[in-house]
């Protein structure tokens, strides 16, 4: 299942990491392991954020995708299911609207 892995960075484990010149190979080391089929960096309610479209095939692959998250950067971590317009296209999206109209 295609996920949207946000990613709130912890500010004083971040910024000791780039201070000590860690942060960029960290997180190339977690993002190389985790294959996101994309990747965007932004702030969100004041937090460094990273925002990865992740494939879970399996619900026991979500420590995979979280742990060196909270390991390495002491980063919060949330996951959210998403969709492509195709995917939402074979959803049934109109039959429902007429079942729950």
């Amino acid at each position: 299942m295609r996920m949207l892995l946000k990613v709130c960075f912890c500010p004083d484990t971040f910024n000791a990491a780039v201070k000590e010149g860690s942060a960029d190979q960290t997180l190339k080391r977690i993002i190389d392991d985790a294959k996101p089929e994309a990747i965007y960096f932004t702030e969100i309610d004041g937090m460094r954020t990273a925002l990865l479209v992740v494939d879970v095939a399996d619900a026991t692959q979500i420590p995979a995708y979280a742990e060196p998250w909270f390991l390495a950067l002491n980063a919060t971590v949330e996951f959210h299911p998403v969709m492509t317009m195709d995917d939402l296209a074979k959803s049934g999206l109109e039959a429902l609207g007429k079942k729950w109209a």
